[in-house]
C-alpha cells in the first residue's frame, strides 16, 4: 500500500485521501465461510466439483484461492495458467493488504447485493469482483515499476471482464462493482473506501490535459448505472449520482445529482448511499423531509 494511502495525507488534493483506513476485516473468517460453502456445494453439485476442488478445497488461504481463480480466468497463449499461478499467488502472498482488500470487497458484495447468497459466489462467479481484484494486482505491479506487466493485466481485464481500470488509479476497499460491464477508470482517478458502482460508469478525463485529470470519488458514494464523471471533479462523501448522468462539476457531500449535465436535485436520503444501494432519486430537503 502506498505511504500516502496508509497515512491519509494530502497528495495534490484539497482534502486527505482515505483509502483502506476502515476497520480491518477478519480475512480468516471470510476464508472459512468460503470453504464451508464450497464443501457443501462440492457434495451437492457434481458438475462444479473440479472447479471447487481446484480453486477452494486444495488451497490453504484466500490469497491462494484468489490467485488460482484469476489464473484460470486470465490464462492465454502468451501467458499460460502454469505461468500465471505462481506469479499471482506469489504477489498475493507478498502483499497481505491486497488479500485484506479483496476480503473487504467480498464482504461489501454480500452485504449490498441481494443477488449474492454467500462469500463464495463473488470469488467464483462475479466478474466485478474479479475485475477489481485484477486491478489490485496491476496496481501492485505499477507501484513497483513493473509497468509493462501492469499494463498487460489491465489489457487482460479489459478483454476478459469488459472492465478497463488503469493500474495507476487508486481504489480503496469495500468496493461493490455491480455487473461491471463497461466500467472505465482513468489513470489519475481516486476512489475511496465503501463506494458502490453500477455498470457502464466512466471516470474519465476531458481533452488532452495531463497531470491530475480524472475524478475523485469520496467514501460512501453511489454511482448509478451509465453515469459519466469527467475531469478532475470531486464527488463528495455520501453523495448519489443518478443513472445516466453526466457530471462535469463538483458534487457536494451527501447530495444527489442527476441529468445531462448533472444538476443538484437535493440531499441524499441516506448518509451512505453506497451501503443502501437505492437507485431511486428520493431526496430530502434541508429540514430532513422529502424534497
Amino acid at each position: 500500500m502506498d505511504s500516502d494511502q496508509q497515512n491519509g495525507t494530502t497528495t495534490g488534493e484539497d482534502a486527505p485521501v482515505r483509502i483502506c483506513r476502515a476497520p480491518q476485516v477478519d480475512v480468516e473468517a471470510v476464508w472459512q465461510s468460503i470453504r464451508d460453502r464450497a464443501s457443501a456445494i462440492h457434495e451437492e453439485e457434481h458438475g462444479l466439483r473440479v472447479l471447487i476442488e481446484d480453486v477452494i478445497l486444495k488451497q490453504s488461504s484466500l490469497g491462494q484461492a484468489a490467485g488460482v481463480r484469476l489464473a484460470r480466468k486470465l490464462a492465454r497463449e502468451d501467458m499460460t495458467r502454469e505461468e500465471l499461478n505462481p506469479l499471482l499467488t506469489g504477489i498475493l502472498a507478498e502483499d497481505e493488504t491486497l488479500v485484506a482488500s479483496m476480503a473487504r470487497d467480498i464482504c461489501a458484495i454480500v452485504e449490498r447485493d441481494p443477488a449474492c447468497d454467500s462469500p463464495l459466489q463473488p470469488l467464483l462467479f462475479f466478474k466485478g469482483f474479479m475485475a477489481i481484484s485484477t486491478y489490485r494486482i496491476s496496481h501492485h505491479l505499477w507501484q513497483r515499476d513493473r509497468i509493462e506487466l501492469a499494463l498487460y493485466f489491465q489489457s487482460l481485464a479489459s478483454e476478459v471482464f469488459a472492465v478497463d481500470i488503469h493500474p495507476a488509479a487508486r481504489i480503496g476497499c469495500g468496493i461493490l462493482l455491480d455487473h461491471a460491464t463497461s466500467f472505465v477508470v482513468g489513470e489519475t482517478a481516486i476512489i475511496e473506501d465503501d463506494v458502490s458502482i453500477l455498470h457502464e460508469v466512466t471516470l474519465g478525463g476531458t481533452g488532452k490535459q495531463t497531470g491530475a485529470r480524472h475524478p475523485v470519488v469520496r467514501s460512501g458514494v453511489l454511482l448509478g448505472a451509465g453515469s459519466k464523471i469527467l475531469g478532475r471533479v470531486e464527488i463528495g462523501e455520501g453523495a448519489k449520482v443518478g443513472a445516466g448522468s453526466v457530471v462535469l462539476t463538483d458534487v457536494p457531500p451527501h447530495s444527489t445529482v442527476a441529468g445531462v449535465p448533472a444538476q443538484l436535485v437535493g440531499e441524499a436520503a441516506e448518509d451512505a448511499p453506497a451501503l443502501e444501494m437505492d437507485q431511486r432519486l428520493i431526496c430530502r430537503n434541508a429540514a430532513g423531509g422529502p424534497g
